[in-house]
Protein backbone atom coordinates (compact mmCIF):
# COMPACT_ATOMS: atom_id res chain seq x y z
CA UNK A 1 0.00 0.00 0.00
CA UNK A 2 1.06 3.45 -0.63
CA UNK A 3 0.19 6.37 1.36
CA UNK A 4 -0.66 9.46 -0.05
CA UNK A 5 -0.92 13.19 1.30
CA UNK A 6 -2.61 15.22 -1.38
CA UNK A 7 -2.88 19.11 0.05
CA UNK A 8 -3.06 22.54 -2.04
CA UNK A 9 -4.31 25.61 -0.91
CA UNK A 10 -7.91 26.82 -0.70
CA UNK A 11 -8.84 27.42 -4.80
CA UNK A 12 -6.27 25.45 -6.08
CA UNK A 13 -8.41 22.79 -7.27
CA UNK A 14 -7.38 20.19 -4.44
CA UNK A 15 -10.98 18.44 -5.17
CA UNK A 16 -10.95 18.31 -9.16
CA UNK A 17 -7.12 16.44 -8.65
CA UNK A 18 -8.30 13.60 -5.87
CA UNK A 19 -11.70 13.38 -8.30
CA UNK A 20 -9.50 12.73 -11.73
CA UNK A 21 -7.18 10.21 -9.49
CA UNK A 22 -10.26 8.15 -7.77
CA UNK A 23 -11.48 7.51 -11.60
CA UNK A 24 -7.75 6.23 -12.24
CA UNK A 25 -8.50 3.48 -9.43
CA UNK A 26 -6.79 5.57 -6.52
CA UNK A 27 -8.94 5.14 -2.60
CA UNK A 28 -9.71 8.33 -1.49
CA UNK A 29 -9.96 9.28 2.04
CA UNK A 30 -11.18 12.93 2.41
CA UNK A 31 -10.00 14.38 5.66
CA UNK A 32 -13.18 16.96 5.99
CA UNK A 33 -15.45 14.22 4.93
CA UNK A 34 -14.43 11.93 7.94
CA UNK A 35 -14.02 14.55 10.26
CA UNK A 36 -17.74 15.25 9.41
CA UNK A 37 -18.39 11.72 10.38
CA UNK A 38 -16.92 11.05 13.16
CA UNK A 39 -19.37 14.00 14.32
CA UNK A 40 -22.83 13.00 13.00
CA UNK A 41 -26.04 12.68 15.09
CA UNK A 42 -25.91 9.62 17.48
CA UNK A 43 -21.50 9.27 17.49
CA UNK A 44 -20.12 9.61 20.36
CA UNK A 45 -18.17 12.40 18.95
CA UNK A 46 -21.00 14.76 19.07
CA UNK A 47 -21.80 13.46 22.22
CA UNK A 48 -18.08 14.38 23.20
CA UNK A 49 -18.39 17.87 21.19
CA UNK A 50 -22.08 18.79 23.32
CA UNK A 51 -20.52 17.68 26.29
CA UNK A 52 -17.25 19.98 26.11
CA UNK A 53 -19.19 23.02 24.19
CA UNK A 54 -22.87 23.05 25.65
CA UNK A 55 -26.19 22.28 23.66
CA UNK A 56 -25.91 25.57 21.82
CA UNK A 57 -23.35 24.01 19.26
CA UNK A 58 -26.85 21.72 17.85
CA UNK A 59 -28.56 22.67 15.14
CA UNK A 60 -32.26 21.93 15.66
CA UNK A 61 -32.25 18.77 13.74
CA UNK A 62 -29.65 17.33 16.12
CA UNK A 63 -26.81 17.83 14.56
CA UNK A 64 -23.56 20.11 14.78
CA UNK A 65 -23.80 23.31 14.03
CA UNK A 66 -20.76 24.48 12.67
CA UNK A 67 -21.05 28.02 12.43
CA UNK A 68 -22.02 28.32 16.02
CA UNK A 69 -19.07 26.01 16.85
CA UNK A 70 -16.75 28.02 14.89
CA UNK A 71 -17.52 31.36 16.28
CA UNK A 72 -16.98 29.75 19.99
CA UNK A 73 -13.63 28.04 19.02
CA UNK A 74 -11.60 30.05 16.28
CA UNK A 75 -11.04 33.16 18.59
CA UNK A 76 -10.52 31.33 21.84
CA UNK A 77 -6.82 29.06 21.37
CA UNK A 78 -7.44 26.82 24.04
CA UNK A 79 -11.28 26.02 23.03
CA UNK A 80 -10.25 25.17 19.49
CA UNK A 81 -7.07 22.68 21.22
CA UNK A 82 -10.31 21.17 23.29
CA UNK A 83 -12.19 20.71 19.90
CA UNK A 84 -8.87 19.06 17.84
CA UNK A 85 -8.97 16.68 21.05
CA UNK A 86 -11.93 15.10 20.41
CA UNK A 87 -11.94 14.94 16.77
CA UNK A 88 -8.32 14.65 15.78
CA UNK A 89 -8.49 11.29 17.59
CA UNK A 90 -11.66 9.96 16.25
CA UNK A 91 -10.54 11.25 12.33
CA UNK A 92 -7.45 9.83 13.10
CA UNK A 93 -8.94 5.94 13.92
CA UNK A 94 -11.33 6.10 11.05
CA UNK A 95 -8.91 7.16 8.69
CA UNK A 96 -7.08 3.88 9.78
CA UNK A 97 -10.29 2.01 9.26
CA UNK A 98 -10.94 2.89 5.51
CA UNK A 99 -7.10 2.45 4.99
CA UNK A 100 -6.73 -1.03 6.49
CA UNK A 101 -9.89 -1.96 4.20
CA UNK A 102 -8.16 -1.12 1.19
CA UNK A 103 -5.85 -4.07 -0.78
CA UNK A 104 -2.15 -4.44 -0.21
CA UNK A 105 -1.11 -2.38 -3.37
CA UNK A 106 -3.38 0.11 -3.29
CA UNK A 107 -2.49 3.83 -3.76
CA UNK A 108 -4.51 5.10 -0.85
CA UNK A 109 -5.12 9.34 -1.16
CA UNK A 110 -5.49 10.93 2.08
CA UNK A 111 -7.29 14.47 0.88
CA UNK A 112 -5.69 17.16 3.50
CA UNK A 113 -6.22 20.42 3.20
CA UNK A 114 -4.01 21.29 5.90
CA UNK A 115 -1.41 18.93 5.46
CA UNK A 116 1.32 21.56 5.61
CA UNK A 117 0.09 23.77 8.36
CA UNK A 118 -0.35 20.75 10.54
CA UNK A 119 3.39 19.57 9.73
CA UNK A 120 1.77 15.90 8.75
CA UNK A 121 3.72 15.18 5.59
CA UNK A 122 5.97 12.62 7.99
CA UNK A 123 2.61 10.45 7.86
CA UNK A 124 2.70 9.70 4.16
CA UNK A 125 5.06 7.65 1.78
CA UNK A 126 4.36 10.46 -1.09
CA UNK A 127 3.43 14.68 -0.54
CA UNK A 128 1.53 15.56 -3.81
CA UNK A 129 0.31 19.46 -3.80
CA UNK A 130 -1.59 20.98 -5.99
CA UNK A 131 -0.17 24.34 -7.28
CA UNK A 132 -1.64 27.61 -8.48
CA UNK A 133 -0.58 30.92 -8.06
CA UNK A 134 -1.94 33.06 -5.53
CA UNK A 135 -3.46 35.28 -8.57
CA UNK A 136 -5.37 32.48 -9.53
CA UNK A 137 -6.63 31.47 -6.13
CA UNK A 138 -7.63 34.66 -5.54
CA UNK A 139 -9.58 35.03 -8.99
CA UNK A 140 -11.24 31.59 -8.46
CA UNK A 141 -11.74 32.63 -4.91
CA UNK A 142 -13.62 35.40 -5.52
CA UNK A 143 -15.06 34.58 -9.38
CA UNK A 144 -16.43 31.07 -8.58
CA UNK A 145 -17.00 31.20 -4.90
CA UNK A 146 -18.60 34.39 -4.46
CA UNK A 147 -15.75 35.40 -1.90
CA UNK A 148 -15.03 38.71 -1.34
CA UNK A 149 -11.97 39.69 -2.30
CA UNK A 150 -11.00 40.73 1.17
CA UNK A 151 -12.76 37.58 2.45
CA UNK A 152 -10.55 35.66 0.28
CA UNK A 153 -7.16 37.11 0.92
CA UNK A 154 -8.07 36.46 4.36
CA UNK A 155 -8.57 33.14 3.98
CA UNK A 156 -5.41 33.13 1.72
CA UNK A 157 -3.28 34.80 4.44
CA UNK A 158 -4.63 31.86 6.86
CA UNK A 159 -2.94 29.02 5.30
CA UNK A 160 0.47 28.43 4.70
CA UNK A 161 2.39 30.02 1.97
CA UNK A 162 3.07 28.53 -1.64
CA UNK A 163 6.60 28.08 -1.03
CA UNK A 164 6.19 26.31 2.55
CA UNK A 165 3.69 23.89 0.37
CA UNK A 166 6.23 23.35 -2.14
CA UNK A 167 8.73 22.69 -0.05
CA UNK A 168 7.32 19.52 1.25
CA UNK A 169 6.14 18.36 -1.73
CA UNK A 170 7.45 15.08 -3.38
CA UNK A 171 4.98 15.82 -6.39
CA UNK A 172 3.98 18.83 -7.42
CA UNK A 173 0.71 19.35 -10.11
CA UNK A 174 0.22 22.81 -11.68
CA UNK A 175 -3.18 23.45 -12.15
CA UNK A 176 -2.56 26.56 -13.51
CA UNK A 177 -3.51 25.22 -17.07
CA UNK A 178 -6.66 24.04 -19.00
CA UNK A 179 -8.13 20.88 -18.18
CA UNK A 180 -7.41 18.75 -20.56
CA UNK A 181 -3.95 19.52 -19.88
CA UNK A 182 -4.20 18.86 -15.70
CA UNK A 183 -5.80 15.51 -16.84
CA UNK A 184 -2.70 14.15 -18.63
CA UNK A 185 -0.48 15.34 -15.70
CA UNK A 186 -2.62 13.67 -13.11
CA UNK A 187 -2.42 9.83 -15.74
CA UNK A 188 1.36 10.87 -15.60
CA UNK A 189 1.58 11.03 -11.36
CA UNK A 190 -0.95 8.22 -11.13
CA UNK A 191 1.19 6.06 -12.90
CA UNK A 192 3.91 7.05 -10.91
CA UNK A 193 2.07 6.43 -7.85
CA UNK A 194 1.01 2.65 -9.35
CA UNK A 195 5.15 2.31 -9.75
CA UNK A 196 5.49 2.66 -6.04
CA UNK A 197 2.93 0.91 -4.61
CA UNK A 198 3.60 -2.34 -6.09
CA UNK A 199 7.26 -2.01 -5.60
CA UNK A 200 6.51 -1.02 -1.58
CA UNK A 201 3.90 -3.99 -2.13
CA UNK A 202 6.33 -7.20 -1.57
CA UNK A 203 8.67 -5.12 0.99
CA UNK A 204 5.01 -4.79 3.28
CA UNK A 205 4.36 -8.99 2.81
CA UNK A 206 8.16 -9.58 3.98
CA UNK A 207 7.64 -7.36 7.15
CA UNK A 208 4.46 -9.11 8.20
CA UNK A 209 5.73 -11.83 10.24
CA UNK A 210 8.34 -9.04 12.01
CA UNK A 211 5.33 -6.82 12.82
CA UNK A 212 3.24 -9.11 14.60
CA UNK A 213 5.86 -10.05 16.92
CA UNK A 214 5.82 -6.66 18.23
CA UNK A 215 4.49 -6.10 22.30
CA UNK A 216 0.72 -7.42 22.44
CA UNK A 217 -1.75 -4.74 22.05
CA UNK A 218 0.65 -1.68 20.77
CA UNK A 219 -1.19 0.64 18.33
CA UNK A 220 1.52 0.89 15.25
CA UNK A 221 3.06 4.35 15.17
CA UNK A 222 2.06 6.47 12.44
Amino acid sequence: MLKVGLTGGIGAGKSEVSRMLVECGAVLIDADRVAREVVAPGTPGLTAVVEAFGPEVLAPDGSLDRPRLGAIVFGDPEKLALLNSIVHPLVGARSRELEQAAAEDAVVVHDVPLLTENGLAPLYDVVVVVDVAPETQLDRLVRLRGMTEEDARARMAAQATREERRKIADIVIDNDVPLEQLRRRVREVWEDLTRRAHAAAPAARSRKPEATEGAPGQEPQE
